[in-house]
């Protein structure tokens, strides 16, 4: 096949998604990557000339990149994620609206244009948490105890803001990657406890968490992404949604997101906005250099990891 991946400027020297790229060389398929960021580039033609199989883009807030993949798919192209999808999950004011609407279970959020006007937030709602309505990577997430605390939470040209009240915690967040159907938990720190002694690392999905992250790709019509789990006192919440993620800690990762990228430039993708997701996939093991292995069992909360962490967090505000 031959693909087109859009590499923002941020991404130039990572291994996500340089990794993928190199792998599916390794497999004999021919990939043109474009930095939309840093060249010249005769918009207008490559668009039109339509030589490639699908174009992939990871993306970054604020970056060149989303265009060029919307101006591909409104001439016909396939893409990776599909474009119509991702904004949605790139605006977090949106991002929670339509999560509300689906039932998915995503804190109430609020929206400003500064940190200070969230002191109307009722008083029963804090701690806060607030962030960019365009960040990633955990840029400017910060912790607000109290109304008092707003004025030391200010920051200059951030642009919109929102704030969801805080699901206590013990330190830790669930990062489920999610690779066209396929499902990888994992334990990473949370932005918002740098100092919290986490053991980062795949461990099995809890089926409830599962139904949500599978309920995630078909409510926004998503092929590979993430969601950010806390286990809160009340059951999962999802705090964070982000295409085409890191995929930190998924065994194989590139072979993985490389298979994934070729089943999608295959299938054109689920174009499956606002339907129902059905039971999350778990694949056979691998049979060839384009088949991903088995990923991590889908289980229930019973002993363990996940239960441990449950069992870990404090009473605290209600969602």
């Amino acid at each position: 096949m031959k693909l087109c991946f859009l590499v923002e400027e941020l991404y130039r020297h990572d291994g996500m998604p340089l990794d993928v790229v190199r792998q599916l060389k390794a497999w004999g398929h021919q990939v043109d990557v474009v930095r939309p960021g840093g060249s010249l580039l005769r918009i207008s033609e490559e668009v039109r000339a339509g030589t490639h199989d699908a174009w992939v883009l990871k993306t970054v807030s604020g970056g060149p990149g989303l265009t060029l993949l919307e101006a591909a798919a409104a001439v016909g192209l396939t893409t990776v994620n599909d474009a119509r999808s991702i904004r949605a999950v790139r605006d977090k004011v949106l991002t929670s609206v339509i999560a509300r609407q689906h039932g998915l279970p995503v804190p109430v959020t609020y929206s400003a244009p500064r940190a200070a006007l969230f002191a109307d937030v009722p008083a029963e709602l804090f701690p806060l948490v607030v962030k960019p309505a365009d960040g990633s990577s955990g840029r400017g997430v910060r912790l607000v105890s109290g109304p008092g605390g707003l004025a030391e939470a200010e920051q200059s040209d951030e642009g919109q803001l929102i704030a969801q009240p805080y699901v206590a915690n013990a330190g830790s967040d669930l990062k489920v990657y999610c690779l066209a159907g396929e499902f990888h938990a994992t334990v990473r720190r949370s932005p918002l406890h740098p100092d919290a002694p986490v053991d980062e690392r795949a461990v099995p999905l809890p089926a409830e968490v599962a139904a949500a992250a599978a309920k995630v790709g078909a409510v926004f019509g998503l092929d590979l992404y993430g969601i950010d789990v806390v286990l809160g006192p009340d059951g999962p919440v999802i705090v964070d949604i982000n295409d085409f993620p890191s995929f930190r800690q998924v065994p194989d990762a590139a072979s993985r997101l490389a298979g994934a990228v070729l089943e999608l430039a295959r299938t054109g993708g689920a174009d499956r906005a606002g339907m129902l997701a059905a039971t999350p996939r778990v694949p056979v093991p691998a049979q060839g250099p384009h088949v991903r292995s088995h990923p991590h069992p889908v289980v229930g909360l019973g002993p363990g990891t996940e239960a441990d962490m449950v069992a870990a967090v404090p009473e605290g505000a209600r969602i």
